[in-house]
């Protein structure tokens, strides 16, 4: 197990390049952690320039395997023992199921795409119930579902953040007095949470709530 942070792979990085917000590694600490050393299976959309694949093989450990998503033909070259690299869009339901198929229990998926709405939506509703049951889904840059040009606006609805928004309700379903429904993802989930330009969802079968009183005398 690599003990080195993201923080210092990120920085001293000689490698391909990697291009990620510097906060965004603080996120993915928190939330991954619990993975370092347990050979999880992560799918990451958007290659690029390959790097941060290569950081995530170090940042897990031996027996990680890390996928690749990307639509440029280019990013297969990037390849490797332990890293293999799918080329078509995210919001190809016939390259998702491929995926699926061949890697039944994704722990991690960080979607680091087009950032086009109606891609985020689609790629999450593609896999998120068929991942790791206590996986992780990380969606990143949603800054730009403030952003025309990405199908994306203040308080728009189809905009990806508004549909996390909706998400926190259906979480919350149990206790909405039926005025949600309890669906697939209320039961798998355990948490969401929202970060500058970060959305994550945890998870994790909800078991049933038990309002617990202790008291001294």
């Amino acid at each position: 197990m690599n003990k080195n942070s993201l923080h210092d792979y990120f920085i001293n990085n000689s490698g391909n390049k990697i291009y990620k917000w510097i906060h965004y590694l603080d996120i993915y600490e928190r939330h991954l952690n619990r993975f370092v050393g347990k050979s999880p299976v992560l799918l990451e959309i958007g290659v690029l320039g390959g790097g941060s694949l290569k950081m995530w093989k170090d940042f897990f450990g031996e027996g990680a395997k890390i996928i690749g998503l990307d639509i440029n033909p280019e990013c297969k070259k990037y390849e490797c023992d332990g890293i293999e690299i799918f080329i078509g869009s995210q919001d190809s339901t016939n390259l998702i199921e491929i995926i699926l198929s061949k890697y039944k229990n994704i722990d991690v998926v960080i979607d680091d795409g087009s950032h086009l709405m109606h891609h985020m939506i689609k790629t999450f509703n593609l896999i998120y119930n068929k991942m790791s049951s206590n996986g992780v889904y990380i969606v990143e840059d949603t800054h730009t579902c403030y952003w025309e040009e990405y199908g994306g606006g203040l308080l728009k609805e189809d905009s990806f953040i508004e549909f996390a928004k909706r998400k926190v309700d259906e979480l919350n379903a149990p206790l909405s007095r039926n005025a949600v429904v309890t669906t697939a993802f209320t039961k798998s989930t355990t948490g969401i949470s929202f970060y500058d330009s970060v959305v994550v969802f945890e998870k994790h079968p909800q078991a049933i709530r038990q309002a617990v009183i202790t008291q001294g005398m």
